[in-house]
């Protein structure tokens, strides 16, 4: 797979993300449903905890990516939805610092949404990636 950034600007990339991501030669494309702060056995956890749920999302993220044998470095797209755009931004840094690490800056989407489908969960983090 060979992945070529498309920036007509350069400030998105300041803050981690492409403009667009260009994917030739993949074989393989996963389309990753929204991830939240959930356990293993499906409950909720970190209500009113912003810094913890964008951490566990991203961890849950990376646990369906590693399941079909990829990590982050093959997020060719990312949506973050929440329910507090203002309360994100000062958490972002731990997103875009393990995209960051993984040597990855998808294409991506932040949008405030009313609620999402667990009442209690502020983040969810949907992907697609390609091998």
């Amino acid at each position: 797979m060979q992945r070529t950034a498309v920036n007509p600007v350069s400030w998105s990339k300041e803050m981690g993300f492409n403009q667009g991501e260009l994917v030739t030669g993949h074989t393989r494309t996963l389309y990753c449903s929204g991830q939240t702060a959930m356990s293993a056995d499906g409950k909720p956890l970190h209500e009113g905890d912003m810094a913890a749920q964008l951490a566990l999302s991203l961890d849950n993220l990376q646990a369906v990516l590693g399941e079909a044998d990829m990590s982050l470095a093959h997020l060719v797209r990312l949506n973050v939805y929440t329910t507090d755009v203002d309360l994100l931004f000062p958490h972002y840094g731990v997103l875009a610092a393990r995209l960051g690490a993984a040597g990855v800056a998808p294409a991506t989407t932040m949008l405030g949404v009313t609620r999402l489908a667990i009442p209690g969960q502020l983040v969810e983090l949907e992907g697609t990636a390609v091998a």
